[in-house]
């Protein structure tokens, strides 16, 4: 093992000694990308971006910054690495920030765009696999397929159905809460399954579009709440939707409900959840997102038996994983080329 480390640390100083030959520097523009593992882009998909760039790995960077500080030009966001200001002061010559994903709540994007760098995301590659995820949730909290697998875990003989007991899908209300590309794909999913649809959004579709999936619009969410079976978040992370859900929207629903988040863990006040879920104030809840993730092994959200919890997979899948990466090479190319990035987020 020491051996391994050995090796990785002389290959490390051995780059850096060739940081500013031009046969190596200049071959390919330099992006900075967190160095694979659980909060990286995982490494199968690193030679999309090596066909592209010379890739420097975060690990890389802090061991030699002075060396490649003014060469990397891009800095592609997967997790990590934290874009602040004193990143951003150190990286001279950086002219964009490319997100995998949708959500940029966790960037400052005037700070970044104050350095003169663009800050670009991946849309609409990542909708049909954060709704698949959505509907998933649905499915395993009704029908309590994660109670049903551990009780037949822990009982060698012992099985009694009333354990496992859950809830139709079929034919059930469903509250989507945010009605934009992802909550209209989970509508379009929710009609296979004859649910009646709600929903609640800043604006409303238009008449076809509501007609297209059989979804009925809600102007107040007070409504939604209290004639869903299954609500739905999925909406932007900002600060009209910072902790929307709290106690008082929880109240309104109904006691065999089930609240399913796919958005940002803090659209959800967790604290009145819990109290909720304890009280039974609702029936379940099932979340793809929290508030911090991942949530510290003693928060009370994973004792509970009502609850799913999964570590953010909404876009978790080979093909959509792939996708992203590819879009976020293309945004970043079209940035040092001189082009427009075809999905450049302002602020």
């Amino acid at each position: 093992m020491f051996r391994a480390a050995g090796k990785l640390q002389l290959g490390m100083f051995q780059r850096c000694l060739h940081t500013n030959s031009s046969k190596w520097a200049m071959e390919k523009p330099c992006i900075l990308v967190t160095t694979p593992g659980i909060y990286g882009i995982f490494k199968c998909f690193i030679p999309i971006l090596e066909k592209h760039f010379t890739v420097i790995y975060t690990e890389e960077f802090a061991r030699c910054k002075e060396r490649f500080a003014d060469t990397i030009q891009a800095v592609l966001l997967w997790y990590t690495p934290t874009v602040d200001r004193d990143l951003l002061q150190s990286l001279p010559n950086l002219k964009v920030v490319a997100n995998g994903g949708v959500g940029v709540d966790h960037l400052d994007i005037p700070l970044i765009n104050s350095f003169g760098v663009k800050v670009t995301n991946t849309p609409q590659v990542v909708d049909n696999a954060t709704a698949d995820l959505g509907m998933a949730l649905m499915l395993a909290s009704a029908r309590r397929l994660i109670e049903g697998h551990n009780h037949l875990l822990s009982h060698e003989t012992e099985y009694s159905s009333k354990v496992t007991l859950g809830f139709d899908v079929s034919g059930a209300t469903l509250g989507i809460i945010g009605m934009g590309r992802i909550g209209y794909k989970v509508a379009q999913r929710a009609q296979g399954f004859d649910m009646k649809i709600l929903y609640h959004n800043r604006n409303k579709r238009t008449e076809e579009e509501e007609t297209a999936v059989g979804a009925h619009y809600c102007e107040k969410i007070e409504e939604l709440l209290q004639k869903s079976d299954f609500v739905m978040l999925v909406v932007n992370l900002s600060p009209q939707t910072h902790k929307l859900i709290g106690a008082r929207e929880l109240a309104l629903m109904k006691p065999t409900s089930t609240l399913i988040n796919i958005s940002r863990g803090l659209v959800v006040d967790q604290e009145a959840l819990v109290d909720a879920l304890q009280k039974g104030t609702i029936h379940g809840a099932a979340l793809d997102v929290t508030y911090p993730e991942p949530l510290p092994r003693d928060h009370p959200l994973l004792s509970l038996k009502n609850v799913i919890v999964l570590p953010h997979l909404g876009t978790n899948t080979y093909q959509t994983s792939q996708k992203m990466v590819e879009r976020m090479v293309t945004n970043t190319l079209a940035v040092l080329n001189g082009s427009p990035p075809p999905d450049e987020v302002r602020p």
